[in-house]
C-alpha cells in the first residue's frame, strides 16, 4: 500500500545568530560564535492513507519542524520527503504547489490562524477563489463545510473575532477541509481551548477523518489527546523518535522511561490509584539542542542510564511487532 506521506531520515539544522556579545566581538576581528541547531535529527515516518500518526513529545523537541517540513514551510537539511510515492525534491514549484494543495493544516491558535478582516465565509472559501472555482460553487461548498463542521450557515457572515475559540477552531478545521486535502496536519488543535472544549473538537476531527478517509499526523505534547485518536504513536525527544508502536501497545507497555514519565503525567481520577502508583520522574530540563548529548539524547534525565549512555547513540529496535524503542538498556530485556 502506497504512504500518502513519507519521510526518509529527514534532518533540520538552524545556524544560530551570535549574540550582542559575538557581534561586538566580530567588530573586531574575532571568528563568530554562531553554531548549528539540529531540530530535526534523521527522522524516519510513515502516514498510510486513512491513517491517524500522533506525534508526542515535549515542547521544543521538534515536533513542529516535522510538520513544517511536510508542508513545504522550511525545507529539510538531509533526508526525503515522498507525497504518494513521489519524491517532492523532484518537482518544479508548480508541481510541489498542487502537491501541497492535498496537505493542510489545522493549527494551535484559531485566533491566529483567522484573519480577522475575512467575514467566515471568506475565510473558508478563500482556496477555492484562489483556485479559480465559480463564485456559487464556492458558496454552496462553504456552507456545506459549515454544517460538516457542526455550524449554523447563517455564522458565514460574521467575523472570526465574534465567534468563541470552539466555534473559530471549527472554521478553521472546515477551511483546511476545501481542498479535500488527503493529508491533515493537527499541530496542537486543542491546546489553546477550554478543557470542555477539547473533547468535542476532538471527537469532530475523528468523526470527519472516519466519514473522509483523512489521513492526519496529529502532534501534541499530551499523550492522553493523542491516545483519543491515533492508531500509532511516535515519542519525540530533542528531534529524535525514542519509541514508536501502535497506540494500544504505547499505553499498555511502553519502555522508553521518556515515554513512560509522559503517560505517568496523564491525571489520574481516582485518589486510591494516585497514592499507590509510583510515578517515573523527568528529572531537569530539556537539554540544550545546540550543545545535545553525545549518546542517548535522554542521558541527562534518565534515572537508569548506563556508561555506554553517555558515549554511544542507542539504534531503534524492534521489540515486539511495529513497537520500537531507542534505548541501550530496555532493548536487551
Amino acid at each position: 500500500m502506497e504512504h500518502v506521506i513519507e519521510l526518509r531520515s529527514v534532518e533540520r539544522s538552524f545556524v544560530t545568530e551570535p549574540d550582542f556579545a559575538d557581534r561586538v566581538a566580530s567588530m573586531f576581528g574575532a571568528k563568530s560564535n554562531a553554531r548549528t541547531l539540529r531540530a530535526v535529527d534523521g527522522i524516519d515516518l510513515t502516514i498510510g492513507p486513512g491513517e491517524v500518526v500522533g506525534l508526542v513529545g515535549e515542547s521544543g523537541c521538534g515536533k513542529s519542524s516535522v510538520a513544517r517540513a511536510i508542508l513545504g514551510i522550511i525545507e529539510t537539511t538531509e533526508g526525503e520527503i515522498f507525497f504518494e510515492g513521489t519524491n517532492l525534491a523532484a518537482l518544479n514549484k508548480n508541481e510541489r504547489k498542487q502537491v501541497w494543495s492535498q496537505m493542510q493544516v489545522v493549527s494551535q491558535d484559531p485566533v491566529s490562524a483567522l484573519n480577522p478582516k475575512l467575514s467566515v465565509g471568506r475565510a473558508i472559501g478563500e482556496p477555492m477563489k484562489i483556485s479559480g472555482f465559480p463564485k456559487r460553487q464556492i458558496e454552496n461548498r462553504t456552507r456545506d463545510l459549515m454544517t460538516m463542521v457542526g455550524l449554523n450557515p447563517d455564522l458565514l457572515g460574521r467575523s472570526p473575532q465574534a465567534l468563541s475559540g470552539g466555534q473559530r477552531q471549527r472554521v478553521v478545521i472546515a477551511r483546511a477541509l476545501t481542498m479535500s486535502p488527503k493529508l491533515v496536519v493537527c499541530d496542537e488543535p486543542v491546546s489553546a481551548l477550554d478543557v470542555s472544549i477539547q473533547s468535542q473538537i476532538l471527537n469532530l476531527l475523528a468523526r470527519l477523518q472516519k466519514e473522509l478517509g483523512l489521513s492526519y499526523l496529529f502532534i501534541s505534547h499530551d499523550l492522553s489527546v493523542v491516545r483519543h485518536i491515533s492508531d500509532m504513536v511516535k515519542v519525540m525527544y530533542l528531534g529524535v523518535i525514542v519509541e514508536e508502536g501502535p497506540t494500544a501497545d504505547i499505553f499498555a507497555k511502553s519502555c522508553h522511561p521518556y515515554t513512560q514519565a509522559l503517560i505517568s503525567a496523564i491525571p489520574i481520577p481516582d485518589p486510591d490509584r494516585r497514592k499507590i502508583y509510583k510515578e517515573p520522574v523527568i528529572l531537569g530540563e530539556l537539554p540544550n539542542a545546540i550543545e545535545p548529548p553525545k549518546g542517548c539524547p535522554y542521558v541527562s534525565r534518565c534515572t537508569i542510564a548506563e556508561s555506554q549512555c553517555a558515549s554511544k547513540r542507542p539504534p531503534l529496535v524492534e521489540i515486539d511487532p511495529n513497537h520500537f524503542i531507542r534505548c541501550h538498556v530496555r532493548s536487551r530485556h
